[in-house]
């Protein structure tokens, strides 16, 4: 229950700062504002970190460098989304990420793709993808 509690809430603000983003970037420009919300990112997990304590920092020597530039994807994330969103709308612009994240996570679990556990994919999943593109189709239209 924790994990979808946990998801909605991601979700949720992933599309927050998707909005607000875009907002700012009409004032500043798109990278600037990519720029604000990975630095306000950053700080705000610092604060957290310093009250949880729950450091390891020996433990990023076992880290392979590829895994460690995961944070360079925020800034093409955010710009692609403040971009998208300008030219086609929030609802679309989400729709067509959440389509794109579960494209890519199902060929992530079927070919085992970081070490992660290789899952059979079967009918019942591409059905679903299928009808939540029919469904963002049918949206726009």
């Amino acid at each position: 229950m924790r994990g979808i509690i946990f998801a909605i809430l991601g979700g949720a603000c992933i599309t927050l700062q998707g909005v607000a983003n875009a907002r700012i970037s009409t004032d500043i420009g798109t990278w600037q504002a990519a720029t604000i919300t990975q630095l306000t990112g950053f700080i705000l997990a610092a604060i957290i970190l310093m009250f949880v304590r729950d450091t390891n920092v020996q433990g990023i020597k076992q880290v392979k460098p590829m895994y460690l530039a995961g944070g360079a994807f925020g800034a093409v994330i955010i710009f692609s989304e403040v971009t998208a969103i300008q030219q086609i709308g929030v609802t679309f612009t989400i729709s067509a990420l959440l389509i794109a994240q579960l494209f890519l996570t199902f060929l992530i679990d079927s070919n085992g793709w970081f070490g992660v556990l290789k899952q059979k994919m079967k009918l019942p999943q591409f059905i679903g993808i299928a009808l939540m593109i029919t469904g963002v189709i049918i949206m726009k239209l």
